[in-house]
């Protein structure tokens, strides 16, 4: 049963709540609107759009149990954000010098940088995942879902 977006279920004989289906769809597609290659936005216009969202959401939702959930899609929006900045990287010339930047030897950023693998695939390489790992993204600002989730709920 579905009710202003929430949805109901019964654990050890008292009703909970969590986020229908629906409603987590609806945050998904929203979610690959705003981290879309091909949106135009700019870093910064990015992480503010990100961060809005998702402080709104998880606000209307705050009393659902939806952790498990949100873990799993953060590594999906994860991957959706290294794509992004893959995709922004443009040139092999930049690519490399990013790649250097981020900590990779110079044979294998030269390799990566030179790959003609599509953005989704490269997001899901180990390289990628190592030069802009959670902790990159973090301190280059970008809002998480299980960051923002832990603020709403404590």
């Amino acid at each position: 049963m579905k009710f202003l977006g929430y949805s109901f279920y019964i654990k050890s004989v008292e009703c909970r709540l969590s986020v229908h289906s629906t409603s987590y769809e609806k945050l998904k597609s929203r979610l690959r609107e705003l981290t879309g290659r091909s949106n135009g936005m700019g870093y910064e216009r990015r992480k503010t759009a990100l961060r809005l969202f998702l402080m709104g959401w998880l606000e209307y939702f705050k009393l659902a149990d939806m952790k498990s959930k949100l873990q799993v899609l953060d590594e999906w929006y994860r991957r959706r954000l290294r794509m992004c900045i893959w995709k922004n990287w443009k040139k092999v010339k930049t690519r490399f010098k990013n790649l250097m930047r981020c900590g990779i030897d110079k044979s294998k950023a030269w390799e990566w940088a030179n790959t003609r693998k599509g953005y989704w695939r490269i997001s899901n390489s180990w390289i990628l995942g190592r030069a802009l790992n959670t902790d990159i993204l973090r301190q280059a600002n970008y809002p998480f879902l299980m960051d923002c989730y832990r603020k709403v709920v404590s």
